[in-house]
């Protein structure tokens, strides 16, 4: 196995790792103490290994999953606040151009969660080709609980899920789980979490086993087939453009502002009755 640490500063540990075994190159978030949330750092680091990954020729598939026990919480909220401040914030890529990395990638993403999503965090799980979750996983697109749109992870996500499941769950916030997931579409399958390692090696073997031309060519295929209008390979641009703009617009808000302090403040917001 060959491992390549992402780049960052000599005083700081990587976020991202980037491990190559066997054809399968393997993305780790590796944030845990903000449950690996899309901090501009982090964001940087994951767009630079993907970008490996796929300029490897050795490797036939990208294994995208996380340490502790949570995968991805979605924005860093107090990042976010910063940057409605005016505080200088490092440039880093955005979410539409991490989510079309993986949905545009030449080679096929399979999304390993080793634990909870949430908003941003299923926009990783929905970007990918296929997603796998131990049981005990839970998610919930939280924006409007603290007073946004969930609309750039919009885009992948209604690729993947039913229409009625997915406005539950976008209009409610509610928590569900993995098997809820997995009949939503939102995810390919939801397995007992002790045989989560069997079923990924079911999976990565399959992989292993196919032709990388194939496989490159079948999951242009699959995107041509399309599962979802705002997702289709040919309108993505243009939705990730407009979404970008409803949540810029909802984010800058009264309504963020207050969902913030009360996710911060551990409490309630005022509109909760």
């Amino acid at each position: 196995m060959t491992q390549h640490p992402s780049p960052t500063p000599a005083d700081d540990r990587a976020l991202v790792r980037l491990d190559v075994d066997r054809a399968i190159a393997t993305v780790t978030l590796d944030s845990p103490r903000n449950r690996n949330a899309l901090s501009a750092r982090l964001r940087s680091e994951l767009s630079a290994a993907l970008s490996e990954a796929m300029a490897d020729d050795e490797v036939r598939g990208v294994v995208l999953t996380g340490t502790g026990p949570v995968f991805c919480a979605g924005a860093d909220l107090k990042e976010v606040g910063a940057a409605l401040e005016g505080r200088d914030i490092e440039p880093a890529p955005e979410l539409p151009e991490i989510f079309e990395q993986i949905m545009g990638a030449p080679k096929p993403v399979i999304a390993v969660l080793n634990g909870a999503a949430r908003a941003g965090g299923i926009g990783l799980v929905a970007a990918a080709d296929i997603a796998l979750a131990p049981k005990s996983a839970t998610f919930a697109f939280t924006e409007v609980r603290i007073g946004v749109v969930p609309a750039i992870i919009s885009v992948p996500v209604s690729a993947r899920m039913h229409s009625r499941q997915l406005s539950r769950y976008f209009l409610t916030g509610e928590l569900f789980d993995a098997s809820a997931a997995a009949k939503a579409g939102l995810i390919t399958q939801a397995v007992p979490d002790r045989e989560m390692e069997h079923a990924v090696d079911a999976v990565l073997q399959g992989l292993r086993g196919s032709a990388p031309r194939a496989l490159s060519r079948t999951k242009e295929l699959l995107g041509e087939l399309g599962a979802g209008a705002l997702a289709a390979p040919d309108r993505r641009k243009e939705a990730f453009s407009r979404m970008g703009e409803l949540s810029a617009e909802f984010f800058g808000g009264e309504d963020a502002a207050e969902g913030r302090a009360s996710f911060f403040e551990k409490r309630p917001p005022r509109w909760t009755r």
